[in-house]
């Protein structure tokens, strides 16, 4: 008895114990949880730019301007006989327009220089991926929700009338599909409007466009046109200005990066799931994400898109360029260059297919990796969206339950006895696997239709490119993973490119060669993070000339046939007489690609010799600067690319 009662003590003293421990435990996490602090990218970047607002020296070898670029000066005013249009013409013409960012902005270009070309009055095209059917809010039409309406039709008053909708007598007609209704490709030449849809436009007064390839004409027009391209550049650059709202926060964002007196970068990924699975790129990918991109490659396949097999080597289509360069790889090629771990990186792209995983590399290389997140607030960009309808909570539904005699069915068709034990219950469904592709990659081979969640967030990504968009034109430097893709659609770095190229010719546009640096790769495969010092020479190297006349000759055989506005060159510039042409690029029908620019105005010639003879005389400075900072690196050339991982006592070469 005695013993029992000792036993019945000391348990009663653990229990207590362990119930003061437990509140003790509690009240500190009660009163710690207020003093808890979430990261923040602004809070990242004050402790590595202390000194807000007081701008540094910027090294002229990763920010300065690109010298052999800078006689190119934009001008894309009419150079000849231009007449303004009149009322008098063929009829309107108006269009539906599919696709993403990229699309859009190219397709408005050709719908403008079409009815330019055609003598026709233009109605606002409607942007499908905008229309309220997506849910998007009352206060914008599919056209406003993302353009300035009256900005574009006051830019275009003397190339084309454009007006927002057909007149009253007409709208009937339309509703009732009376008028004649096109498909063309992003090919279609000039003839084929004259020849094939003019007579039809003469005939019925209206004819509609429908527009899914990124453009409905052909990118490189003959020489004789060359004041339709100068048309594209106009609308693209000048004329398609983002609403209000959207550029007041996108000059926001930049005056934030440039707040800290720092230069910034932005970088597109480019990762796209369509992208991917037209390229064939599943295998750099692992698990679902692989099996994701298959399905959509199966899927572009049945609708004619693809006219290849599903299953293709994916490490053999990367090192002929056609895949992504992934965010890690990035990381190291900036580094090579002599970005420090402390550069601000701007994340462009409302779609990374992989996640944030990918991201994972780049940002151990680069702590200051911000995105249009860190950098906005929630509210502020539920006022870019506006007032929504709300949707229903829950969309997923449970399998319907079996019945009695379902499931006496099943047991009668079973294999031999003796039978298996019963399935165990059937665990919970959580919300993640409600949600996207997990709620049917595991239950289903077909991918269901788009809800109408997926439809608001197709609308919602044309805001955030936008806003991207904005940031990536004014970045000091700008790195696309992915562009000149060969698929024949525009894509967002090759537009930036052309903006930046229009805009500020010798502004740091990189203009990797996908190919040359799956090579360097592949011969440093075993030791990314440690190479050798001739590697981060030819690395650095080669995205030195891609910055350069050569990158940009490259850039204009590859990207003008997809898309004049990736190269909108010699027709959208000027070059300043007093520098001499050292390169000229044609195509095979003759064509100027590079080279062939007109002289520009002599109220234009002043101030751009004076900039460019100005940077002229620091050429050899910065020349000298490179020539002493190679021979002192020596052996330690790679030292800033390795700085982190050297600090890392864990970290095994051979693991």
């Amino acid at each position: 008895m005695v013993f029992k009662s000792k036993i019945k003590w000391v348990a009663l003293f653990v229990l207590t114990l362990s119930l003061g421990s437990l509140v003790a435990h509690l009240s500190m996490t009660k009163f710690s949880s207020m003093n808890l602090v979430q990261y923040s990218a602004k809070d990242a970047l004050s402790h590595d730019f202390p000194n807000i607002g007081s701008p540094v020296g910027r090294n002229k070898r990763l920010w300065g301007a690109v010298r052999s670029l800078e006689s190119l000066q934009p001008y894309a005013n009419p150079r000849n006989s231009y007449p303004v249009p009149n009322d008098n013409n063929n009829g309107f013409i108006y269009a539906k327009i599919f696709g993403g960012f990229e699309k859009i902005r190219s397709s408005i270009c050709d719908l403008v220089t079409i009815s330019r070309l055609l003598n026709a009055t233009l109605v606002i095209p409607e942007i499908q991926e905008s229309t309220r059917s997506k849910g998007i809010s009352y206060k914008f039409k599919s056209f406003s929700y993302l353009y300035d309406e009256e900005q574009f039709i006051a830019s275009l008053k003397n190339d084309v009338i454009i007006v927002k909708s057909l007149p009253e007598y007409l709208k009937a007609a339309r509703r009732k599909n009376e008028f004649p209704t096109f498909k063309p490709k992003n090919s279609a030449s000039p003839s084929f409007y004259v020849k094939e849809i003019l007579p039809n436009l003469k005939k019925a007064k209206v004819v509609g466009l429908i527009v899914t390839d990124g453009g409905c004409l052909q990118s490189i027009l003959p020489p004789s046109m060359s004041e339709f391209q100068r048309l594209r550049c106009r609308v693209g650059f000048h004329a398609l200005q983002f609403r209000p709202e959207i550029q007041i926060l996108g000059r926001r964002m930049v005056e934030r990066l440039q707040a800290w007196g720092q230069p910034f970068l932005a970088y597109h990924p480019g990762l796209v799931r369509d992208t991917l699975a037209y390229h064939g790129c599943a295998e750099l990918f692992q698990d679902v994400h692989t099996e994701l991109i298959q399905y959509r490659r199966d899927q572009m396949i049945k609708q004619g898109i693809i006219n290849e097999e599903l299953s293709v080597d994916s490490h053999l289509r990367r090192e002929n360029g056609s895949c992504p360069l992934m965010p890690e790889e990035v990381g190291l090629l900036l580094r090579a260059m002599g970005y420090t771990s402390k550069t601000i990186i701007y994340l462009a792209g409302s779609e990374t297919f992989g996640g944030q995983r990918l991201l994972i590399p780049l940002r151990a290389m680069f702590a200051n990796l911000v995105d249009l997140t860190s950098l906005c607030s929630k509210t502020e960009l539920l006022e870019l969206i506006g007032p929504e309808a709300p949707l229903p909570p829950d969309t997923f539904r449970l399998p319907h339950p079996k019945s009695e005699e379902q499931l006496k069915e099943e047991w009668n068709r079973a294999g031999p006895r003796p039978r298996p034990l019963p399935p165990p219950p059937d665990r919970p469904i959580y919300q993640h696997e409600k949600e996207g592709w997990y709620g049917w990659i595991t239950e289903s081979d077909k991918e269901p239709g788009p809800s109408p969640m997926d439809l608001r967030m197709k609308a919602h990504r044309l805001l955030w490119d936008a806003l991207d968009y904005i940031v990536s034109v004014e970045a000091d430097a700008f790195f696309p993973g992915f562009n000149n893709d060969g698929s024949g659609w525009p894509d967002f770095s090759g537009l930036v490119i052309g903006q930046r190229l229009y805009e500020r010719a010798s502004s740091r546009s990189y203009r990797p060669d996908r190919k040359i640096i799956a090579a360097l790769f592949s011969s440093t495969r075993d030791d990314m993070y440690h190479p050798k010092r001739n590697w981060t020479l030819s690395a650095k190297e080669h995205l030195n000339r891609s910055l350069s006349e050569d990158g940009l000759i490259r850039q204009s055989l590859l990207a003008k046939p997809t898309s004049f506005l990736s190269h909108p060159l010699p027709e959208c510039s000027c070059r300043i007489s007093s520098v001499e042409i050292t390169k000229q690029t044609t195509d095979k029908d003759g064509r100027f690609l590079y080279g062939g620019e007109e002289e520009c105005p002599k109220w234009m010639q002043s101030a751009g010799a004076e900039g460019v003879k100005y940077d002229d005389t620091e050429s050899a400075e910065d020349d000298n600067d490179v020539v002493d900072q190679l021979e002192s690196d020596g052996a330690d050339v790679t030292s800033s690319l390795t700085s982190q991982i050297d600090n890392d006592e864990e970290w095994d070469p051979d693991d």
